[in-house]
């Protein structure tokens, strides 16, 4: 699938700001920022590196100030950049060509006075180093200018005032040291090093403006680079935590990151979007964690999006069977599983590592129940039963700690079977909204998605203990039982649909909410029959829309159309109406077993054709406004939503 923006879309600042570029390093690093040049956000930058993979990271490198200078002395930009008060300067943008995705790789094109000037980016894979190259296809020869702009902070916060910035001129760059770092820039060309330091004031972020945070920045630079740009000579910019071999070779280097997309296409992606996404979901998979739990050597997991998103237990298992459980992939997938049934404490997965570095948190009720959901696709797809064997008495003790109780009131009710939990001040499910100490959507009591996953855990676990010559008839009993009572205690018959929650401190709660299409739609489903058709079809009256399903109906009081504002506004939406995309997976499920496959099924992941060229250009969003135009919001490249949409599209190949 090409992915080409237009001279229109690209030279439009609006629209040119609205879409950003993402590569990454398998390390939880990135580099990323505007197809205008403009960095709206604090995480946009050239060298963004985590120093703790996959978390501590750090914008290093910010931007590159880039211009080229004719024998005339005619300057022109190829960059941009914007100020506190709305100043735009330069405006490179203005005279791109276009902008393409080579995979993931963005390729722009300038048209300068009768040159055409080309220019790459990519990182490669385990370690911390992004590299840009300049190419001048067609035209007389330029000067190129190049003005590093460093950072070497936090990538949630904001640099301001001088700082201490150590630096040191080299014969291709500089080597710079701040905030206990050191960053490596280097020009691989017949280039003329100009150390001047200096500052460039109140960089504006406008996206943090609109967010209500902090939005403005002071960056660094420690001088200019001069070097000729003539056909048939490639200008490299390497920009690094450590230093560049000096036999490292561009071309090389850019072949091994082509020949790495390359070798994920495979069979069985025939479908347009299989491809494209099946390299979006590179971007999150195979992520060293370095071990933090005593052992030895490096782990594995998944990054649950882009840009401040870290790994997340839930995610992870959401996301695994569409990002890796295919041919080729499967070591991958059950090197990450290992990783999380490593950190399991207390019967419960993490729900998330800190950025920080810091003990991961055991704050979810569901992350572990997706666990079994994962193993069973691997299992699936693998016939690697061995992995399940060895692993049995592990889950029984999973399932143990759920039934006595384990943290945050997680335990099964003896009365009904249901698995219940929660207190004040926690949200335990994957709506986990919070502004300061206000949960927006709290869900105590027993989540009807929660127990669709509980029963599949005990069905699950029935039919491994089966295989595996264990007892299974303990299992198999509380599964009846949980089931049996879900028939009676779920179904809202006012409104036509399944309670979102029983047993909540209000009472049960009839929020028309989407998560009911995991009780419809898993292998083994919680609700059938009757009530299963007629919850679908509400859901698909109230919730459906093309990319994914509300969180909400529009019909409740409560329902958000907007995703604006500052931090506590998008919060309190963030559950209450907006478009989760990886809900269409679960739907997707529930529509097969209701309906079959049927053109239903490619109809509904047609729109996400025309979304890789909005937003995050070849990903998939984290989120969409659920009114028309239905605008992407939230992170630019989310697991789950690759991952699910990438599941349902492979299964059409």
């Amino acid at each position: 699938m090409a992915l080409q923006l237009d001279p229109q879309t690209c030279r439009h600042l609006e629209s040119a700001i609205q879409r950003e570029w993402l590569v990454t390093n398998g390390l939880g690093g990135y580099a990323s920022g505007t197809v205008a040049g403009v960095n709206t956000r604090r995480y946009h930058g050239l060298l963004v590196a985590a120093l703790d993979p996959p978390v501590q990271r750090m914008v290093l490198v910010a931007a590159l100030e880039e211009w080229v200078r004719s024998d005339n002395g005619d300057m022109q930009p190829l960059s941009a950049q914007e100020y506190w008060d709305g100043t735009v300067f330069p405006q490179g943008y203005r005279q791109l060509e276009g902008v393409e995705l080579d995979g993931m790789l963005p390729v722009f094109r300038w048209t300068i006075d009768g040159r055409t000037i080309e220019k790459r980016i990519w990182m490669e894979q385990g370690v911390s180093r992004t590299v840009v190259t300049y190419r001048l296809v067609s035209g007389a020869p330029l000067t190129l200018q190049l003005r590093p702009l460093f950072a070497h902070r936090d990538y949630h916060q904001q640099r301001h005032g001088q700082g201490a910035f150590d630096m040191s001129e080299t014969s291709e760059g500089w080597i710079i040291d701040a905030a206990g770092v050191r960053s490596h820039f280097d020009v691989r060309s017949s280039a003329t090093v100009r150390s001047h330091p200096d500052w460039y004031w109140r960089v504006l972020h406008r996206v943090e403006r609109e967010r209500g945070l902090d939005d403005e920045e002071d960056l660094f630079t420690p001088g200019m680079v001069e070097v000729p740009l003539a056909v048939g000579a490639d200008v490299a910019v390497i920009v690094a935590t450590e230093p560049t071999p000096a036999s490292w070779d561009a071309g090389r280097s850019l072949r091994d990151a082509q020949q790495r997309q390359d070798a994920v296409k495979g069979p069985g992606m025939e479908h347009p979007l299989a491809g494209q996404l099946a390299l979006a979901a590179e971007q999150f998979r195979v992520v060293r964690r370095m071990a933090g739990d005593g052992s030895s050597g490096p782990q594995r997991t998944v990054v649950a999006g882009y840009h401040w998103f870290t790994d997340w237990g839930r995610d992870t298992m959401i996301s695994l069977p569409g990002l890796t459980m295919r041919p080729g992939t499967l070591w991958e997938a059950r090197a990450v599983l290992d990783t999380y049934i490593r950190y399991l404490d207390q019967g419960l997965l993490p729900n998330r590592f800190p950025d920080g570095g810091e003990s991961p948190e055991y704050n979810s009720i569901d992350a572990t129940l997706w666990l079994f959901q994962a193993l069973a696709a691997y299992l699936r797809v693998s016939r690697d039963w061995r992995f399940i064997a060895d692993r049995l008495e592990t889950l029984e003790a999973v399932v143990d700690w759920h039934v006595r109780g384990t943290r945050h009131n997680i335990r099964m009710d003896p009365v009904d079977g249901l698995l219940a939990g929660g207190e004040e001040g926690v949200a335990l499910t994957w709506m986990d909204a919070r502004v300061q100490e206000w949960v927006v959507t709290p869900r105590r009591g027993k989540p009807i998605e929660v127990n669709a996953l509980w029963y599949n855990a005990l069905r699950l676990m029935a039919d491994w203990c089966e295989r595996a010559m264990r007892p299974a008839g303990p299992y198999r009993q509380m599964a009846a039982h949980a089931h049996s009572s879900a028939q009676e205690r779920y179904w809202f018959p006012a409104g036509g649909y399944c309670y979102d929650v029983v047993d909540a401190p209000e009472g049960d709660d009839p929020s028309l909410r989407p998560n009911q299409v995991i009780a419809l739609g898993l292998v083994y489903p919680l609700i059938e029959g009757e009530p299963a058709r007629r919850a679908f079809d509400v859901v698909t009256a109230k919730l459906l829309t093309p990319y994914g399903l509300r969180t909400l109906s529009p019909d409740d009081a409560r329902y958000q159309s907007s995703y604006r504002g500052d931090q506590r506004a998008r919060d309190a939406s963030y559950h209450m109406g907006l478009v989760w995309p990886w809900l269409l997976g679960p739907y997707l499920d529930a529509h097969r077993r209701l309906d079959g496959e049927g053109p239903t099924v490619r109809r509904l992941l047609e729109p996400f054709t025309a979304h890789l060229l909005d937003a995050g250009l070849g990903t998939i969003s984290e989120i969409f406004e659920p009114e028309p135009p239905y605008r992407p919001v939230g992170c630019i490249a989310q697991a789950w939503s690759v991952g699910e949409v990438l599941r349902h599209v492979l299964a059409l190949s």
